[in-house]
């Protein structure tokens, strides 16, 4: 078998990332569940992009800021995701490749346009987010680039991708190729209401096609319908060969070979903004995998990069990720 040439292959929503400060009063007139991902139509992104404050945007998406993170890690990364032919798709190709993330997936010349995702982050840092997947919805197995993922260690798949019906083709043929080129493939659950709306479908690519899975608190939990996080961690453990699960300020376990590896939070001065949090820290678990390194510092590794992300407004890092953990010692 070849060796990889590339670390990480990310797979998920292209979506163009707007994001802007608003209050509470702003999330309840507007009917918005706080700290939630709502899936909006075209109408609704028109009216609520009309309603918010002054916005940054940047190419965003779950698996996009992952690949972002791996790129600022020193890492080498390619990226398969829809867009539309328009000036939204324009923007998030031109920003994904500047940072060094290949980036080849055909644009569509018809259809809805390219996806974007309207964040509003509160004073205490939270996010509420509204999404109009638009172009991301016509992803399909076609789109999977066999080269791409026979050619990574790691495929990682982006949970929110799951929503549309061929993504589900799409995935599974992905974790196909990178099985049989004898590579790994990781998935992110990405929000507990999606994982409720497609538990089965979760559990079934969990058990068989899975070796990394990575969740938070509440997505492990709504994943084996329970409010117990012990009870969930001992039943996803025998299902994958790695499980990172993060608990916000109580840090994250990484449970392998029957192990259970407690990683503590990095410290941050001020939490300004957690979008982007759990995908940062994937990013870094995954970088420290790539490189062969013992679980318990590629959970560092994690962690700080989710301490530098939170420390600002935006899913991008701001800082080099791979001077701040070289200075943290951890590579």
């Amino acid at each position: 078998m070849a060796a990889a040439t590339i670390d990480v292959a990310g797979i998920g929503n292209a979506i163009v990332d707007v994001i802007a400060h608003a209050d509470e009063a702003f999330l309840v007139a507007e009917e918005m569940t706080k700290g939630a991902m709502t899936l909006i139509d075209a109408a609704r992104a028109d009216q609520l992009y009309g309603r918010m404050g002054p916005g940054i945007e940047s190419s965003g998406g779950s698996a996009g800021n992952t690949m972002a993170g791996i790129a600022s890690l020193g890492g080498s990364g390619a990226y398969i995701g829809k867009v539309r032919d328009d000036a939204l798709g324009g923007i998030f190709r031109h920003d994904i490749t500047a940072i060094g993330i290949r980036f080849e997936t055909p644009a569509a010349t018809s259809g809805p346009g390219t996806a974007r995702c309207l964040i509003l982050v509160t004073p205490d840092g939270q996010r509420t987010m509204g999404t109009y997947l638009g172009a991301c919805v016509d992803l399909g197995p076609e789109d999977i680039d066999p080269r791409v993922v026979a050619a990574a260690q790691i495929t990682y798949l982006e949970g929110y991708l799951f929503d549309p019906p061929r993504a589900k083709t799409a995935f599974r043929r992905a974790a196909a190729v990178a099985h049989a080129a004898d590579r790994q493939v990781a998935l992110s659950l990405s929000d507990p209401f999606c994982v409720g709306r497609h538990r089965d479908d979760f559990l079934a690519l969990v058990a068989g096609d899975v070796d990394i899975l990575f969740a938070n608190e509440a997505e492990i939990c709504s994943l084996y319908q329970t409010d117990d996080f012990d009870t969930a961690a001992a039943a996803v453990r025998d299902q994958v060969k790695i499980a990172v699960l993060t608990r916000s300020a109580a840090g994250s376990v990484i449970l392998a070979g029957g192990v259970a590896h407690k990683i503590a939070v990095a410290p941050v001065a001020r939490v300004v903004d957690t979008t982007g949090a759990g995908d940062l820290y994937a990013a870094g678990v995954l970088f420290g995998l790539t490189r062969g390194l013992p679980l318990p510092t590629c959970g560092a590794i994690g962690s700080f990069c989710a301490a530098e992300i939170i420390s600002h407004v935006g899913a991008r890092p701001e800082a080099a990720l791979d001077k701040l953990i070289a200075s943290a010692g951890l590579v």
